[in-house]
């Protein structure tokens, strides 16, 4: 069965050796040959930037590209950069995966909507708007105050050109308020790449159930995040968790809200599913649990490939 993963952070992992890691084999969670090992479809690679570490969140992140391209580059034979829907067909037919290029950390904007032009002409197709901290666009998704403040006028402002250029607008990691401003605001499908149901594990990081009806409204989709505390008080993220929340999502949105958005090495717990080439485990455990193969079909990539195409 085909896969698409929406949001993966071993670009940043890349980064902690910059010159020796590759993407092609390495001893992380997603490389190509796994992703060849897992038929996948298209892996979403996410610029990840922690502005609470990095100072120039613009020009790191133009680094981390810079490293997403040289890696495409040297593996041009088995992977490709896509950025629509027919790249990702013309890839498969030349039996390329597909690479896509997402921001997680609308910070790296630095408060400049022509920053946001020079993401998508480099090729960048998703935003995280924000990750833990509070930024120029809005605010992170903790318990508190911040849960209650929405996007800033600027924020407002890049998700309706996200809308008018193409850009998937990712609300994980968004305050509540922020949820609903994009939900007002969006005129097209907006996504969360890697959140879970916070019916199943009550964490601000996941989806409540109102939020997972107006993302399926909306036409757009969530990704299950395969990080233990997002699914569970247990230690480790377990493939009966993962469907415990696959089903209450599939039963509050309907099985087009349905994704997959591992969070794979930008999780630090043990998983079941060891890596993105042992993605056949969770179709094992879907199946026994009553889903049928065209419905696990748009859990692992028909749902995703239907809102990249609508948007992108």
């Amino acid at each position: 069965m085909k896969l698409i993963d929406l949001h993966c952070d071993t670009i940043d992992k890349l980064m902690v050796n910059v010159k020796e890691s590759r993407l092609l084999s390495n001893e992380f969670s997603v490389d190509i040959q796994k992703l060849k090992e897992a038929n996948s479809l298209a892996q979403t690679f996410a610029l990840y930037v922690d502005i609470g570490d990095i100072k120039k969140p613009f020009d790191y992140c133009m680094s981390m590209a810079d490293k997403f391209f040289e890696e495409i580059k040297i593996n041009s034979d088995v992977i490709s950069l896509a950025r629509n829907y027919d790249e990702i067909i013309k890839n498969e037919a030349n039996n390329k995966l597909s690479a896509i290029l997402s921001i997680e950390e609308g910070a790296v904007l630095e408060g400049e909507m022509d920053n946001l032009n020079k993401f998508y002409n480099l090729g960048v197709r998703m935003m995280t708007l924000t990750w833990n901290y509070a930024n120029e666009i809005g605010y992170p998704h903790h318990w508190g105050e911040s849960k209650e403040i929405g996007l800033t006028s600027f924020g407002k402002d890049v998700v309706q050109n996200m809308n008018d250029i193409g850009m998937l607008v990712d609300v994980s990691h968004l305050s509540d308020a922020g949820f609903y401003d994009v939900a007002k605001i969006s005129t097209k499908p907006f996504i969360a790449t890697h959140s879970n149901s916070r019916k199943m594990m009550n964490h601000s990081r996941n989806l409540n159930d109102d939020m997972i009806k107006i993302l399926g409204d909306s036409g757009g989709v969530t990704g299950l995040n395969f990080c233990h505390s997002f699914l569970s008080e247990c230690d480790i993220s377990k493939i009966d968790h993962m469907v415990k929340h696959i089903k209450h999502i599939v039963n509050v949105g309907g099985i087009d809200v349905m994704s997959i958005g591992t969070d794979f090495d930008g999780i630090d717990s043990e998983v079941e599913i060891n890596d993105i080439s042992e993605m056949n485990k969770l179709i094992c455990g879907l199946e026994k649990s009553g889903f049928t193969y065209d419905e696990i079909e748009k859990i692992y990539y028909k749902n995703a490939l239907r809102v990249i195409k609508e948007v992108l």
